[in-house]
């Protein structure tokens, strides 16, 4: 259980990594508009951002699932290991989108929503009946 409230911090923090990705290296960024500035790059740094806005886009639907799962009584070892499956398929999302790889970022993507899925699914499965 352990590693799946782990799990959803490292969700959590994952746009904060592609906004650095994003913003890195950069001798001209532009502290005091950043979303404008942001919006006026191309290239890695657009992609970063764009991955930067995904991730806060799945990170509800996934730490939701975590704690419903659980909640419900999901066995814990089984919501650890769909959580660390998120998150490896959210990183290798984050590496396509930044280096361009559309076909496997698609992929990753498809994989990590259906983690999530499973782990709503485990949940209803798990619900008491009256």
């Amino acid at each position: 259980m352990l590693i799946s409230y782990g799990a959803i911090v490292v969700a959590g923090i994952m746009p904060v990594v592609c906004a650095g990705i994003a913003k890195s290296g950069f001798k001209g960024y532009d502290n005091s508009d950043p979303r404008a500035w942001l919006a006026r790059q191309t290239g890695f740094r657009a992609r970063a951002n764009a991955a930067q806005a995904n991730c806060f886009e799945a990170f509800p639907f996934f730490a939701v699932g975590v704690v419903l799962a659980l909640l419900t009584g999901v066995e814990p070892d089984t919501v650890d290991t769909l959580a660390m499956a998120f998150i490896a398929a959210r990183v290798a999302y984050v590496v396509f989108y930044v280096t361009d790889k559309a076909k496997w970022r698609t992929i990753v993507w498809s994989a990590a929503y259906l983690v999530v899925v499973a782990l709503y699914a485990l949940a209803m499965l798990n619900l008491q009946m009256p």
